[in-house]
């Protein structure tokens, strides 16, 4: 994207921000008709993950889960524009957080702590949201976008009230330089690995998945108690955070059990309100036969 296609887009995200929530959804209600009907944006993919998910589910079933998928997905969309102006007051009583004295009392013995999510609810709003309720820092790592004015663009919105944005790769150094300061590290645990990071395997959703192990090497690294961030949500626009403790001491667990853990929790959430996931992520690459076969 050059510089003034950009600066064109960036404008008209700035003035979209702008529009009072109600009109918002509005416009999301808009999107939800352009997206599922007009352009049809990886119907295939959503289809496909539905029904290799649910086999036990009925095609009704499925179409309905679906169609409920792109009608939030119009919702996640326009929500995490208005991540460009919102403010904190709104922010905060939208995006709410239960159990962060999960957090605080390990802040208080000297420990930081390690949180992982998932690609559901409304995950954009979280790095935002914390910062808002924590004094120590938030670290949020992500993975880094090819067009890079964009990536800029989506960082700066993460990181208004305070949280720290760090490049995946560049994890453990960012941590070490935080190391004498209690701080929450804050990972997404669904992201789909490269055929070469593809080394471990578990049953999720019906079917075997590549699942990243980053969250698992960290923590035997670190030795840092992990939280999961269970996001909830409440009614359009309404969230809730709810940390779970997921494992005191990582460095007693066995290998896999960690990613095990998160994996699971992330499970339990999307079982119950399976249209809060991202369906149309290709999350279903690789398989253990097809890396055989290379």
């Amino acid at each position: 994207m050059n510089r003034f296609t950009f600066r064109i887009i960036s404008a008209i995200l700035y003035l979209i921000s702008l529009l009072p929530f109600p009109v918002l959804y509005c416009l999301s209600d808009i999107l939800f008709l352009f997206l599922f009907y007009i352009i049809k944006y990886r119907r295939k993919v959503v289809s496909k993950n539905l029904l290799n998910s649910f086999p036990e589910k009925t095609k009704s079933e499925l179409e309905q889960i679906e169609e409920r998928f792109y009608r939030y997905l119009a919702d996640l969309m326009l929500e995490s524009v208005k991540t460009i102006s919102i403010s904190a007051n709104d922010i905060k009583k939208r995006f709410v957080f239960k159990n962060l004295e999960l957090l605080t009392k390990n802040f208080q013995n000297g420990r930081s702590v390690i949180a992982v999510s998932g690609h559901y609810g409304n995950w954009e709003w979280g790095p935002v949201a914390i910062g808002l309720e924590l004094k120590e820092k938030v670290l949020v790592v992500y993975k880094p976008l090819s067009d890079k004015r964009f990536e800029g663009l989506m960082n700066s919105m993460r990181s208004r009230f305070g949280s720290v944005m760090v490049p995946m790769k560049l994890t453990l150094r960012k941590v070490i330089e935080y190391k004498n300061e209690p701080n929450v590290l804050v990972l997404v645990g669904d992201q789909t690995p490269t055929r070469e990071e593809s080394q471990y395997f578990t049953n999720f959703l019906n079917q075997q998945t590549a699942v990243f192990l980053g969250v698992e090497k960290i923590a035997f690294k670190l030795k840092n108690p992990i939280v999961y961030f269970s996001i909830n949500r409440i009614k359009r626009g309404y969230y809730e955070c709810v940390v779970k403790s997921l494992i005191d001491n990582p460095e007693h667990t066995k290998e896999h059990e960690i990613t095990e853990a998160h994996t699971k929790e992330l499970e339990k959430n999307i079982l119950l309100q399976p249209e809060y996931w991202l369906w149309s992520h290709k999350r279903w690459k690789f398989s253990p036969e097809n890396l055989k076969n290379d």
